[in-house]
């Protein structure tokens, strides 16, 4: 990257970074790309989300990319690969972005760490240059920890798990260890690969995966479990559930079936209440309506 489009880059990422902090979602709109700028829902609320958290902060370290498709047509599946890659793949300094369905341009992305009021938070501001300036191509905020626990703490915790003979509860620490310290679901670093591939070795099979489902036994019913996945509620971390049901019944009903699947999911992983602070279940119709209960 030469020394203009690098200082070009970096000022318009920090400049969209102050206008998030402020929540300034106007002025944010007005400077996205124009197909951004049409549904401009999501942005809005991640600002709205992420303005009390990021109000008080203080930036700790800037990184940037820049990319150029040499193909003249929307390229259905992109793969860009920055800096130094080595024998054995990516080092220390490297990136790689995987991007779908993408038109000519330039596009580039600032990484900003943030220490926050609340906890460590990292700001990405995805970028498009046009007309002469770079313009919002996507924004993307995300806590560095959970419950006061990095990346680092939880993949420590998964290995415990694992040299315990706790399998799924080491799955899925290595999950919520891979999504802290992914720096974007679209990009991967030497680090990221390595945990990929040190988790890729702990899945077990018999967890619903890649659009498999799990039949799971539940009193006198057999539900489809579609999903299992750690999720933050409030400061807990939990694991949330989701069976498959063609339709949904009446509340009472709903109440009784996720509550025999959350008592299931104990009774075949018993080792999740070293983990999970509750258990909620979601039961989701062909259409995608859902309803869900937790238990403690």
């Amino acid at each position: 990257m030469d020394a203009a489009t690098r200082t070009a880059l970096t000022t318009a990422g920090q400049r969209y970074f102050e206008l998030l902090a402020k929540g300034d979602s106007n002025s944010l709109r007005q400077a996205a790309i124009p197909s951004l700028a049409a549904d401009f829902s999501g942005v809005e609320t991640t600002v709205k989300d992420n303005q009390s958290a990021l109000a008080v902060r203080r930036r700790r370290h800037v990184r940037r990319f820049c990319w150029k498709p040499t193909a003249r047509l929307r390229l259905a599946r992109a793969e860009f690969y920055c800096g130094v890659f080595g024998r054995n793949g990516q080092t220390a300094d490297s990136a790689a972005f995987y991007l779908n369905n993408l038109p000519p341009g330039k596009y580039g992305v600032v990484i900003l760490d943030v220490t926050s009021a609340k906890s460590p938070h990292t700001v990405f501001v995805d970028s498009a240059a046009a007309g002469g300036e770079w313009k919002v191509g996507g924004l993307y905020v995300k806590a560095s920890q959970i419950a006061g626990h990095d990346g680092d703490w939880f993949l420590n915790r998964a290995r415990e798990f694992h040299t315990k003979g706790q399998a799924h509860n080491a799955w899925f620490y290595y999950l919520e260890a891979r999504s802290l310290i992914s720096p974007l679901p679209f990009m991967s670093t030497a680090i990221t690969d390595k945990l990929y591939d040190e988790s890729q070795k702990a899945q077990p099979t018999d967890l619903p995966a890649d659009g498999k489902t799990v039949d799971l036994a539940a009193g006198a019913a057999t539900y489809k479990l579609t999903e299992l996945f750690p999720e933050l509620v409030g400061t807990d971390l939990d694991l949330s559930s989701s069976i498959r049901r063609q339709t949904l019944p009446i509340r009472m009903r709903l109440i009784t079936s996720n509550v025999a699947v959350m008592k299931a999911l104990l009774g075949k992983y018993p080792e999740l209440r070293d983990a999970f602070a509750a258990i909620v279940a979601r039961a989701v119709d062909a259409s995608g309506r859902d309803y869900g209960r937790c238990w403690r």
